[in-house]
Parts: C-alpha cells; structure tokens; sequence
C-alpha cells in the first residue's frame, strides 16, 4: 500500500503533539490549515520545531484545493469540539475520498447529539469509501478502559465516572465552550438554561441539529453501544466551576475574577432497559495552581471495581491514541464510525504502515 499521508487540520496546541507522533511513526505529512493569519506560509517546523519539512501552513479556505493537490489519504482535524464546527472539513475529507479522524469531542459518537449531521456525512463517507472517526483522550478513559474492566465483572448495576482536564491546555474555543470566564448570571444564562428544558424538548433540538452536547453526552452513547444496552431516558446538568481567588488564563487573555466561572462540570446520566444506569462527569476549568487532572470511573455491581488516575497528560494522551488509531481508521468499513465498533485501542511499536492491511 502507498505509505501514509497524512493532512493537518488545525495547527494549535493538539496539532505539535499529532505531527511529531506521526512523522516519528513513519507518516508523510503532505499539508496542514488553520485560521491564525500568523500562520500562514510558515513551514509545519515553525509549529512543531525541528528541521525544515517543506510542508507550508495555508489558510482554512484553502483546504480543498490544497487537498488535491497534495492527494493525503488521511486527515487529522485538531480544531472545535461541535459537530456543527467542524462539518464542514470533515464533509470535504468525505467528498474526496480521503480518512479522517477528529479530536472533535462529539465526534466520538455523533448520532446521539446531532444524528441529522452525523448520517450525512456517514452517507457521504460511504459513497467515496473512506472512513471518518473521532477518537482521543475519551477513546481510552472515558470508553475501552471501562469496556475492559467490565470483564472482571459479574453483575453491573451502574457505571459511574468524573473526568477532569485543565481547559489551558486545549485553545480558545474548548475554553469559550466551557463557559471559562463569564459571570455566573452570564453562564446561567448561555450555558446552564440550555438543559432546563424537558426531554421532549430537548429531543427536537437533537433533531433538528441545535443540541449543545456536553463531552459525557457521546461518552455516555458510545458506553451504551459498547455494552450493547438501549437507553430509555437521559439528561445533562451544567453547573458552573467558580475560585476564591483571580485566575490568569493565557489561552482566554484575560484574568478570571474570583467568583466568576473557571469552567463547568457537566453530568449526564441515561437509564436502560437492561437496569443499568450510566452517569459520567467531565469538569472542564481554568485551573488553580495547586489543582490536576484526574480521571475515576467505579463499576458498582458485584464485585465492586474503582480505578483512578492521577495527572494523565491529558493532551499527549489524547494525540498520541489519534496517531495509534491511524491503521485501524484505514483497515475499518467505510462510513463516519464510532471507535465502540473498532478494536481496542493498541500500542504501535512499528512503523504505523506496517499495521495497514488493505
């Protein structure tokens, strides 16, 4: 098969992490975009460091041209969290036939938050046989870690689990998205009274593509679908993250005055017909000096099972199980895909070429 060649969308913080893993796994990165004008007509080098690689950064409009003239068979999309913020790249990466896979939180299982989106560019996908996936950080603590320890168990009666990440280390619009840096009569009014709404409500705006799914919320969907459960109802709480004391935020520029929200913690809890309930919350923040990312999820049931992790490097973490998911994006079915339906995420000791098998 023809080596690798990979296209960078989104050139921030995520993107050094994704080009230094994939060139030091063997890929030919072939072009990349952003929307930072600083940007463009700089090598990739000026992002990653290291030497030249003769691959320059255009502006995101440029992104279907330069695409066919560069012929990638896959794309990394390191940019929004939304469906509706990055469909349009990923509609482009489905029209030419070309892979894709996306840190794009709801990405990780669309068809639960904006089904209308998700089955359009799966129909798109399927048309010009390549494969789009979101995967990253969720893909292994928030997903297969669970599925895993599951099998040590007997009898599951709730999967619980709380996530937290510092949202400095992800750009601007995670952060804006997490309400960081509003008044509480501000995120009450933009972020919390979203989800005072009845589910009938609620499943109109799914329909109609106007849900603004917390990250949970397609963790929550891809739980159910990995153990095979059907959900009968599901709800989600936003509720602001507040300091005593002022905070700087180098990714908002500007200082969060004590009192005013930091970020948000966002449960999501679904019930099934099989008797098992599911709640999981992420806690997305500036953070305080003192404070780091933890990630705990207990299986209660019998036997009972808690598993914490202190201080993941979330952010390396999350690009390097994009990098490892290369070849299983290229060996899957055709269409925009949840990772509940692919292998469990592997380490990739080889030259990630070796692992394509079609």
């Amino acid at each position: 098969m023809e080596k690798i060649r990979m296209f960078q969308i989104g050139c921030g913080k995520m993107s050094v992490y994704t080009m230094k893993y994939a060139l030091k796994k063997g890929v030919k990165i072939v072009g990349a975009v952003d929307i930072n004008p600083d940007l463009y007509g700089k090598d990739i080098s000026y992002v990653i460091g290291g030497e030249h690689r003769n691959v320059g950064i255009a502006p995101l409009e440029k992104l279907e041209d330069y695409m066919k003239a560069t012929k990638p068979n896959i794309a990394i999309v390191t940019t929004m969290s939304l469906l509706q913020d990055v469909k349009d790249v990923l509609r482009i990466c489905a029209k030419l036939g070309i892979n894709a896979i996306t840190t794009c939180e709801e990405a990780f299982y669309a068809q639960n938050s904006n089904p209308t989106i998700w089955k359009e560019i799966d129909v798109l996908a399927k048309a010009n046989k390549c494969t789009i996936v979101g995967c990253g950080y969720q893909d292994v603590f928030w997903g297969n870690l669970i599925s895993v320890l599951a099998g040590t168990t007997h009898k599951i009666a709730k999967i619980k689990g709380s996530s937290s990440y510092n949202v400095e280390d992800y750009g601007i619009a995670l952060a804006k998205a997490h309400g960081a840096g509003l008044t509480l009569e501000e995120f009450d009014k933009n972020v919390a009274s979203a989800d005072r709404i009845s589910e009938e409500e609620r499943t109109k705006l799914i329909e109609s593509g106007k849900f603004t799914p917390s990250y949970m919320w397609n963790t929550v969907g891809w739980l159910a679908d990995k153990f095979h459960l059907h959900i009968t109802s599901m709800n989600q709480q936003c509720v602001p993250q507040t300091h005593n004391e002022d905070l700087e935020s180098s990714t908002l520029g500007m200082k969060i005055k004590a009192g005013d929200a930091t970020g948000m913690s966002a449960v999501v809890t679904a019930e099934t017909e099989e008797g098992i309930i599911i709640e999981a919350e992420c806690i997305g923040k500036v953070y305080a000096p003192d404070e780091v990312d933890t990630n705990e999820w207990r299986i209660i049931g019998e036997p009972e099972t808690t598993v914490t992790i202190k201080q993941p490097a979330t952010a390396e973490l999350t690009c390097a199980d994009v990098i490892n998911r290369i070849p299983d994006v290229f060996n899957a079915r055709p269409g925009f895909i949840s990772t509940s339906e692919l292998a469990t995420p592997e380490y990739r000791l080889k030259n990630l070429n070796e692992y394509i098998n079609k």
